[in-house]
């Protein structure tokens, strides 16, 4: 069965966010720290790539290395469609759970208005469709989905935000995850894969 997997950057307190939707704040760091950082995490998870940025990033012709399918809030959505890119990972099976989203924003793009654990348990379950689930955010959505994530993919970044966006908005459930590896970075960024415990 495919696993679904919250591959997400996150803050020391938190946050996948600013409080108006801000990620332009994660540090970098230098032109060469930044290089080598993403081109580990471009090797391993190229998909997470946007269409948009793919042939910069070198990854023009890679193929989907860990996920086929990409479940998104409206949130996670929302930058690319204020840019006008309403299909911003093309090379992925593209749903945006949102009650307010046009259901016919883009062919390549399902909109699901309601029941997240539906559509995922659903896209566990399909066979010969690809690799697993990459859930792209947001934290709302990702509390709701928590009884359905199997692993983590966190990018640690060395910055506190303070307010905004939680990597997990739920209720009280605690919930345990084991490391299975994790890989530190000169620009301060650890990545951290953990599996549901």
């Amino acid at each position: 069965m495919r696993k679904l997997v919250y591959f997400v950057a996150v803050t020391l307190d938190g946050r996948i966010a600013g409080p108006g939707g801000e990620f332009d704040f994660f540090p970098q760091g230098d032109e060469r720290q930044a290089a080598l950082y993403s081109s580990v995490v471009n090797t391993l998870y190229p998909e997470t790539v946007p269409t948009a940025f793919r042939a910069a990033a070198g990854l023009a012709d890679v193929p989907n290395r860990r996920f086929g399918t990409v479940v998104m809030g409206i949130g996670a959505y929302r930058p690319a469609y204020d840019h006008g890119i309403t299909s911003p990972y093309a090379h992925l099976r593209q749903y945006v759970v949102s009650s307010t989203l046009e259901p016919d924003v883009d062919p390549a793009v399902t909109v699901v208005p309601g029941d997240p654990i539906a559509l995922v348990r659903g896209l566990k379950r399909e066979e010969g469709v690809g690799p697993d689930i990459w859930l792209c955010g947001g934290g709302v959505l990702a509390g709701a989905l928590l009884p359905e994530i199997d692993e983590l993919v966190l990018k640690s970044y060395p910055v506190v935000a303070g307010s905004g966006v939680p990597v997990i908005d739920g209720v009280f459930d605690p919930t345990a995850f084991d490391v299975a590896e994790r890989t530190s970075f000169p620009n301060g960024v650890t990545l951290t894969r953990l599996t549901r415990a």
